[in-house]
C-alpha cells in the first residue's frame, strides 16, 4: 500500500510540474515569479498600459480571458508597443498568467 501511495504522490507531483508553465521560459515548481518581453513595435514608448490575466486553480481550473485585444481594451491603447508577460504560481495550486500591453 505504501508504494501505491508513493507512485500516485509522485505522478500527482509530475503532473503539477506542467501546470501554469510557460514553454521555453524559467519556471519554478515550488514558486515563480516572472516577467518577459512577448513582443515589441517599431512605435515609441506609449504612455497607457493594460493588463488582462487568466488565473488557474490546482492545475484542474483555468479561468480569464488574457488575450492581447482584452489586455490593450483594458488599458484603452489604440496603438501597442509591446507585450510582456507576467507569470505566478505557487506550488502548482495557484497560479495567474497576464498579458501587458503598452502604447497609446
Amino acid at each position: 500500500m505504501k508504494f501505491f501511495t508513493l507512485i500516485l504522490l509522485s505522478s500527482l507531483l509530475i503532473f503539477q510540474t506542467g501546470c501554469m508553465t510557460v514553454s521555453g521560459k524559467a519556471a519554478g515548481f515550488l514558486y515563480t515569479d516572472s516577467r518577459h518581453g512577448e513582443e515589441a513595435t517599431s512605435n515609441k514608448r506609449g504612455a497607457k498600459t493594460g493588463k488582462a490575466c487568466q488565473k488557474s486553480i490546482l492545475g484542474l481550473v483555468a479561468t480569464g480571458d488574457a488575450s492581447i485585444e482584452m489586455a490593450k481594451e483594458n488599458g484603452r491603447i489604440r496603438q501597442i508597443s509591446s507585450v510582456d508577460a507576467e507569470v505566478k504560481n505557487y506550488l502548482g495550486l495557484y497560479g495567474t498568467y497576464c498579458t501587458v500591453v503598452r502604447g497609446d
